[in-house]
């Protein structure tokens, strides 16, 4: 299951059933889970946790040291979890010590080609990231968000659940649950239906997280105050309680 010419550090642990192609590096302290399948040509190094059933295509350069100046060295780790697929040349960089040290890669993520993941990023689970598209340091996407081939995200941004970028959008600022972004400058559209459709999410409650949209981006409310209407909703639709928990925590404001 390893092809001879790959270079693979002693101090590695793989599971036997791993699949390692042609000229892949694999580097000290790294650990890969069962069923997981490494094309050729792939660098994987630094304190690197891969867990089961995960599928890195080739040209791809995993647990590479952070791209910050501040970064000199230390020890700091990637955890990417189960059921991944890492396209052809994407680019994952530890975390850092002026975080919490980790960058994390959840399960069930599609990275298509050329994607980037910088240091001290956090990507929840079932997240596509179209062709190009790239995290700088310290963002955070959440659960079922897509972000359209060529989105650019600012360090210390957040995606919430669900939320959708358009192809080529500039985020610089955090995007609400369930919101569709897009255009130049990056600005609110609307809703993710279509995804919440394909998600299983009712009629109804898709009805009210338009509602919600409404009052936070169309009825001239300072924020605060259509935070505290969203909270007040929340009851009769418990889908609401995730956005009105971003939007309490948000650090950079969001798109508006």
């Amino acid at each position: 299951m390893i092809h001879s010419t790959a270079i693979i550090d002693a101090s590695a642990q793989i599971d036997e059933s791993v699949a390692i192609g042609p000229y892949t590096i694999i580097g000290a302290n790294v650990r890969i889970g069962a069923g997981s399948s490494i094309g050729p040509h792939v660098v994987i190094r630094g304190t690197t946790t891969i867990g089961r059933d995960n599928r890195i295509f080739q040209f791809a350069s995993i647990g590479e040291d952070p791209q910050d100046k501040k970064y000199h060295g230390e020890t700091t780790r990637l955890e990417i979890g189960d059921r991944n697929v890492i396209r052809e040349y994407c680019t994952i960089h530890r975390g850092t010590m002026q975080d919490k040290e980790v960058t994390h890669i959840g399960d069930d993520n599609l990275l298509m080609a050329y994607t980037h993941v910088a240091h001290d990023c956090h990507v929840g689970n079932h997240v596509i990231m179209a062709n190009a598209a790239s995290l700088a340091g310290h963002v955070s996407v959440e659960d079922h968000s897509i972000l359209g081939g060529f989105s650019l995200v600012h360090q210390f941004c957040r995606v919430g659940q669900y939320a959708f970028s358009a192809m080529g959008s500039v985020i610089s600022r955090d995007i609400p649950p369930y919101v569709m972004v897009g255009g130049r400058p990056t600005k609110p559209h609307g809703i993710n239906t279509v995804g919440l459709e394909r998600q299983g999410f009712s009629g109804e409650a898709i009805r009210q997280i338009r509602k919600a949209y409404k009052i936070l981006y169309k009825s001239g409310l300072k924020l605060e105050d259509a935070i505290r209407m969203l909270e007040e909703m929340t009851a009769e639709t418990p889908e609401l309680e995730s956005m009105g928990q971003f939007l309490r925590a948000t650090g950079r404001s969001i798109i508006r």
